[in-house]
């Protein structure tokens, strides 16, 4: 891994896990579903507009365009979707504890589902993994954590896990920015053809709110999403998803700094037992 790849890993972590603070701040002001649908069409239109300017097409294979639909489907509508709604309740230092977990559950599908055998080192990755969201999970459920709004969390990682697997299909073949911009107007409608049905569409203006909707559009949004991209395709899938073991470190931190978010000690160690999991299994995968 060159430093290009390692910048890029820890600029994307860190965007990444930024993402759940900010939609914290949007969700308390303006209904979840229909805000995200606007976030991905602004961003969307953003991420085509260059991509034309560049000379890209939306052109794509048959099969670039299946895996694009079902990355904006399961990662935008329904992982990112169900966070939305589910951190109305739920902490974003919890919320993003339970999304990093998403490499875990690629390993335990891949070991379950297809018989994948798992080296020594993934193993007890993943049994680290699932103890420290265990006593993370035990602390909070004794202050009185949403159960909800954690299972809405959890089934966005299923979503996420299975947009992962598609992730690969999605980049190859070229237009990488005309690619993201597709997969985030998919979402857009999706999200969309929910959100204005079911919400009402009354928002409490803040400068917070302008702030962190920006934000979240162009950060976590277009940018972490395109550096992703690039990522996969300058080390490859599982190299690349070992900077994920960044994320439950960066989402709590950034939560506790800029929302006060209060963190106990069994917190900190679950997230430290949950960090090294995640990076052992995907230690155990690159080799």
């Amino acid at each position: 891994m060159d430093l290009r790849a390692l910048v890029m890993g820890l600029g994307f972590a860190l965007m990444w896990s930024s993402a759940f603070t900010s939609a914290r701040i949007i969700v308390a002001a303006a209904p979840p579903l229909t805000t995200l649908s606007l976030r991905f069409l602004i961003s969307g239109l953003i991420a085509v507009g260059i991509a034309l300017a560049l000379g890209q097409t939306w052109r794509l294979s048959r099969t670039q365009w299946k895996a694009t639909f079902l990355f904006g489907l399961c990662q935008n509508a329904l992982y990112l979707g169900l966070n939305f709604v589910a951190m109305q309740t739920v902490q974003a230092s919890l919320a993003a504890i339970i999304a990093s977990t998403m490499p875990l559950v690629v390993a335990l599908a891949s070991w379950l589902v297809l018989r994948e055998r798992l080296r020594p080192l993934a193993m007890v990755g993943l049994l680290a993994g699932i103890a420290g969201v265990v006593l993370i999970m035990g602390a909070r459920l004794q202050a009185g954590v949403d159960l909800v709004g954690v299972l809405y969390c959890g089934i966005g990682v299923l979503a996420l896990a299975f947009a992962t697997l598609a992730l690969r299909t999605a980049s190859s073949g070229g237009n990488l920015l005309m690619v993201v911009g597709l997969q985030m107007l998919v979402g857009a409608v999706a999200l969309a053809l929910v959100g204005l049905p079911t919400e009402t569409l009354e928002v409490t203006w803040s400068w917070q709110l302008v702030v962190a909707f920006a934000y979240t559009t162009l950060v976590p949004g277009l940018a972490a999403t395109f550096v992703w991209f690039l990522l996969v395709d300058r080390i490859g899938a599982v190299r690349a998803a070992t900077f994920h073991f960044l994320n439950p470190v960066f989402g709590v931190a950034i939560a506790a700094a800029l929302l006060g978010e209060a963190l106990g000690a069994r917190d900190v160690v679950g997230v430290a037992i949950v960090t090294l999991g995640i990076l052992a299994v995907q230690l155990s995968r690159a080799r």
